[in-house]
């Protein structure tokens, strides 16, 4: 790449948020751009979790552009191969390949205050643009908790957002460190194969059963001729999700309908009274994302599957050794123990007007954005799935849409003041924004439901989720108010926002 070479925009990601975002730059003819993307094909999260059994938790028709409807899903929730498939189909389909810059992981980005532009190096050169759009979501960086121990494992070790294809399972013992989304599909797809599964369990979820079924050649074929009938389906799905939203939101005791369904659920699975026990979270449902299976629970009930109710404290060689003094011997361990979330590792990459990161920006008091897209100090600086854009209980592309809506509007209110110009957002529009933001979720579900979960930062801020329904975000990314930004020219050389 040509060190001088300029862009427009330059959007980091080619998950569902970037390549949303190239669709929408496109769309507005714009196509002054480039989608850097560190690995060697599009998918973001869905490129890198292959695990057996990957599949989503949000329905097919509604885990989709609304401007790239897929008539044609087959099933209610879609397997890993399926959305990858999409997202590849939507890059051809809008032509956005010859934007894609493939094995160019940005290695670090800094604001020009002079020339009022973002210098971004890559990891096959460096190029400078007008306007940066971070796409790298909260689910692309896996972490590996620090094992005293681990180090000394003769066996083999892996993320399931990594998943080693080489290393048959069968015959092994198995350790699956973790019970969250990632295990509890991991579990019963491997369990057939391997000789012993140890599942170290932390805090037990909550799991609802999963309504999954093939979706009928004649559905699908319906879909495709009348339009109609999937954007019915997509907005029965939508209603059906935000008349959820106040009791997660606003009334958690609500909740406790939905808790009582689960209880049953496991109740009518799990026989044995010690393990029904150790598998009975005693926080609120919600608190923590509730999980969709039918074979989680009959997977944890056969004979060679040992449920560990403690999490991993070492590893002694070959044998792993709980918090609670369990020892289990294993020839693999496979760590679901999610991604970083509150701690982005783009964010440490990032510098702003003032020469700090985004990550040392966000120390004190935890990641903030102007409704989830600009932050304090970081001129022309965009995310898409931004701080407090998460969703407990609906569709992510719900959010991306919105915020790309925001995008939009930014781009079309800086060609409007002309060239040399970007825009800052104000400190105090972020803070009064995310005052008001923090204010709503101290009674929600995720803050007083009793549990430690990912939504949480160190400091226990909810920095991730969204306290209200996708149709309010949507009301309230319409547009840029310039009133929360200030307007800079490239005379204006301190180039910070004040």
């Amino acid at each position: 790449m040509d060190e001088r070479h300029h862009v427009r925009v330059a959007v980091i990601g080619t998950g569902f948020g970037g390549l949303g975002a190239a669709v929408r730059l496109r769309r507005m003819g714009i196509t002054d751009f480039v989608l850097l993307e560190r690995a060697g094909a599009v998918g973001g999260t869905w490129r890198d979790n292959t695990y057996p059994g990957c599949a989503c938790d949000v329905p097919s028709h509604l885990y989709s552009f609304s401007f790239a409807p897929n008539p044609r899903w087959p099933r209610n929730f879609s397997g890993q191969e399926h959305i990858r498939a999409y997202l590849e189909w939507v890059t051809d389909t809008f032509g956005l390949r010859p934007h894609i810059r493939f094995d160019s992981e940005v290695t670090a980005a800094r604001w020009d205050h002079e020339e009022l532009r973002w210098v971004v190096d890559t990891a096959t050169g460096t190029l400078t643009a007008d306007v940066l759009v971070s796409a790298t979501g909260p689910l692309s960086d896996a972490r590996i908790p620090e094992v005293p121990g681990l180090d000394t494992f003769p066996g083999r070790v892996f993320h399931s957002a990594r998943w080693d294809h080489d290393y048959p399972l069968r015959g092994k013992r198995v350790a699956m460190i973790g019970t969250g989304a990632s295990a509890i599909q991991i579990v019963p797809a491997i369990e057939r194969e391997v000789t012993r599964l140890s599942v170290f369990q932390r805090t037990p979820p909550w799991v609802l059963p999963r309504a999954d079924r093939r979706i009928t050649p004649a559905e699908q074929w319906l879909h495709s001729k009348v339009p109609l009938t999937r954007a019915l389906r997509r907005q029965l799905l939508w209603g059906i999700r935000e008349l959820q939203v106040g009791a997660f939101a606003k009334h958690p005791g609500q909740l406790k309908v939905i808790e009582r369904m689960a209880a049953r659920h496991l109740r009518r699975t799990i026989k044995d009274p010690e393990l029904r026990r150790v598998l009975t979270p005693d926080y609120r449902i919600g608190c923590k994302r509730i999980l969709l299976s039918n074979d989680w629970y009959p997977a944890l009930a056969k004979p060679h599957v040992d449920l560990i109710p403690s999490g991993l404290r070492e590893v002694r060689g070959s044998t792993l050794v709980a918090a609670d003094g369990t020892e289990a011997e294993a020839d693999a361990i496979v760590f679901g123990t999610g991604f970083h979330v509150t701690d982005m590792p783009i964010a440490r990459r990032i510098k702003g007007a003032d020469g700090t990161t985004l990550a040392e920006s966000w120390q004190e008091h935890g990641m903030q954005a102007l409704r989830g897209s600009t932050a304090a100090g970081f001129p022309n600086l965009l995310f898409v799935i931004g701080p407090n854009t998460g969703l407990g209980n609906s569709s992510m592309i719900l959010m991306i849409e919105s915020q790309l809506n925001y995008l939009a509007d930014y781009l079309a209110k800086l060609a409007v003041l002309g060239q040399g110009t970007a825009l800052a957002a104000k400190r105090s529009a972020v803070e009064r924004y995310n005052a008001w933001v923090q204010r709503r979720m101290a009674r929600s579900v995720w803050n007083t439901g009793g549990c430690v979960s990912w939504y949480l930062d160190d400091q226990g801020r909810n920095t991730t989720v969204w306290p209200g329904t996708t149709g309010e975000f949507r009301r309230i990314t319409r547009g840029v108010d310039l009133a929360e930004y200030d307007v800079l020219h490239v005379r204006d050389r301190e180039g910070a926002a004040r």
